[in-house]
């Protein structure tokens, strides 16, 4: 019994110990570069790399809780779609050739994250949801009515986007930290004007530094 106790007793100090070490801030304001692996879900379009960056702030509500407001841009290198014979789709028809577009992203995103700040590291894991915007498929729109498709024109998309997934920061200092990394998944809603499918499972990663202050 006495032999329980002190090992009860050791872990509540060690338990204590690591507590003791937590050094969660009140806010949190951080800078980032963002890249993002982006799938067009369209036939004959690979994959698209987006090179941007932005911020964000995150306030938190004890040692383990937090609220995210996520900002990001993004643009890309130029798009190049072939299409080998003539689609008809509901919203019009798309001759043959190839088309080229440029696109860019902005995404803007709120959630929950839930982590565990200690002394030299913070660890957390994050769901956001919120919504986004690209010229993609519009400028892609517009290069195939310029090829002579009949297809209907769309405007800039604003759909719903969200992500999954967490990383890692590292202190420096008491108010300053390196994001090594952070990774998630990225789900977006564009409706694309050849398959007419509208959703895309991407990839993104974001590493910055992020700024600490205030007491809990």
């Amino acid at each position: 019994m006495k032999k329980t106790r002190r090992i009860l007793t050791l872990g509540l100090i060690c338990g204590l110990g690591v507590y003791a070490q937590s050094s969660t801030p009140r806010w949190e304001v951080y800078g980032d570069y963002s890249y993002m692996q982006y799938n067009p879900t369209t036939t004959g379009l690979q994959s698209r790399a987006f090179n941007g960056g932005g911020g964000g702030v995150q306030v938190n509500f004890g040692n383990f809780l937090g609220l995210k407001g996520d900002f990001q841009g993004y643009g890309s290198t130029q798009w190049t779609t072939t299409v080998g014979t003539k689609i008809v789709t509901p919203a019009g028809t798309i001759p043959a050739g190839t088309y080229k577009s440029n696109a860019n992203m902005f995404t803007y995103m709120f959630g929950p994250v839930v982590g565990f700040h200690i002394k030299k590291l913070n660890v957390y894991g994050e769901v956001l949801f919120g919504g986004s915007n690209s010229n993609g498929y519009a400028d892609l729109t517009n290069s195939i009515i310029a090829g002579g498709g009949t297809i209907k024109g769309s405007g800039t998309q604003h759909p719903f986007t969200m992500a999954f997934g967490g990383g890692v920061d590292l202190n420096l200092t008491k108010n300053i930290a390196l994001r090594l990394g952070e990774l998630d998944w990225v789900l977006t809603r564009y409706t694309n004007p050849i398959t007419d499918t509208n959703n895309q499972n991407n990839f993104r990663y974001q590493g910055g530094v992020a700024f600490k202050f205030g007491a809990q």
